[in-house]
């Protein structure tokens, strides 16, 4: 929680969000988005569909069905966490990583609930192998940085939240 504060901002440390469940609690928030992918993932296997989360498995994805916006929104998302790796270490301001992961988890969030209300957002197309395999390579890519990121800030990255 911390870390969600620059340097020069008073903290005013509130107890019960650490502990709450919501996205009020940014690591939770966070944690949560990583735990939801590798739902997906264990949907794949429950449904018997041979789509694993590993590069190799994925190395003939065909990008150009990530059109929705909400997709294309998290791909330019994803490309801009090398500048905020560079830009927290030249400032000093961890802070970054921890916006950066809050506003990630947001938009990831966001595309998901896109497909709660429309099947054909969903990351799992039964009809459709090559779609499935390119929402697929975008979570293996969410939950890498996500990783990267709260690996970098101390926080664990649960693939399952209790």
């Amino acid at each position: 929680m911390m870390l969600f504060r620059k340097n020069d901002a008073p903290l005013d440390f509130d107890f019960s969000k650490v502990t709450e469940k919501s996205r009020d609690n940014p690591v939770f928030y966070v944690q949560y988005a990583y735990a939801r992918i590798f739902s997906v993932s264990r949907k794949l296997q429950e449904l018997n569909i041979n789509i694993s989360f590993d590069y190799k498995d994925l190395s003939d994805t065909d990008y150009t069905l990530l059109n929705d916006i909400q997709e294309i929104k998290l791909i330019k998302k994803l490309a801009h966490f090398p500048k905020i790796l560079q830009q927290t270490l030249q400032n000093h301001e961890p802070h970054r990583i921890a916006y950066y992961l809050y506003e990630l988890s947001s938009d990831f969030h966001t595309l998901w609930n896109k497909g709660n209300d429309n099947e054909n957002l969903r990351f799992i197309n039964i009809d459709n192998k090559d779609l499935t395999k390119s929402r697929i390579s975008l979570l293996l890519a969410i939950s890498n940085v996500l990783k990267s990121g709260l690996d970098i800030i101390g926080v664990n990255s649960p693939q399952e939240m209790n």
